[in-house]
């Protein structure tokens, strides 16, 4: 989940890199502001998706190199089985990195958001990031995410029938039902962090629908 390039960190604590309090808010409000859309943009909930439905291809092609396997009766028949299988990992290594790419930059960011914050307090700058109107727009598709990737883990082995449901069948619902929950995992996961970061910056006692 490539995104815009990160503000530095603040300058250690015990150097003066600001001539007075209004120019070091400035700057705080300024890298406060710029951290969220990092990691937390429409763009970056769009590309996750994206990521994900690429991983998903790929899981796809596993299940179908795993159905060639077991129909297979002849070397041909084999062959194709592990075409699809070097396709599959076309697909699944590099969403996957990117994935893991994003993730450890998440990290990154929250760290940022958290040195940043830490240097003062300033409520009337830091109320709008109270509003729960970006945390919302990730957790709510993604929890959506979650409970249909549950559904499916689950539904799908238990609606199973022998004779009539494939091994590979029953390994592509639930592979694809994990890449759902894990997918909304980390949108949730997210949604839920950034939040909680608002809410701490808030004054004690004050409600963020106060706040704004």
């Amino acid at each position: 989940m490539p995104g815009r390039t990160l503000p530095p960190p603040p300058p250690p604590l015990g150097t003066r890199a600001w001539p007075d309090r209004a120019s070091l808010l400035a700057n705080r409000a300024q890298a406060v502001a710029a951290l969220p859309r990092t990691s937390m943009g429409g763009a970056v909930l769009v590309q996750l998706w994206l990521l994900a439905a690429g991983f998903a291809v790929g899981w796809v092609l596993v299940a179908s190199a795993l159905r060639a396997f077991d129909e297979a009766i002849d070397p041909l028949s084999q062959m194709f089985g592990g075409v699809l299988l070097l396709l599959s990992a076309a697909f699944m290594v590099p969403t996957g990195l990117l994935i893991a790419f994003g993730l450890a930059r998440d990290a990154k960011v929250r760290g940022l958001l958290r040195a940043w914050s830490a240097l003062d307090r300033h409520p009337a700058d830091d109320a709008r990031f109270a509003s729960p109107g970006l945390s919302l727009t990730w957790f709510l598709p993604s929890f959506l995410m979650c409970a249909g990737g549950l559904w499916t883990c689950f539904t799908g082995p238990a609606g199973a029938e022998q004779g009539q449901d494939t091994v590979p069948g029953v390994v592509l619902l639930m592979g694809l039902g994990m890449i759902l929950w894990l997918t909304g995992l980390i949108g949730a996961s997210k949604a839920v962090a950034h939040y909680r970061w608002a809410l701490r910056l808030l004054p004690r006692g004050v409600a963020p629908d106060a706040a704004v």
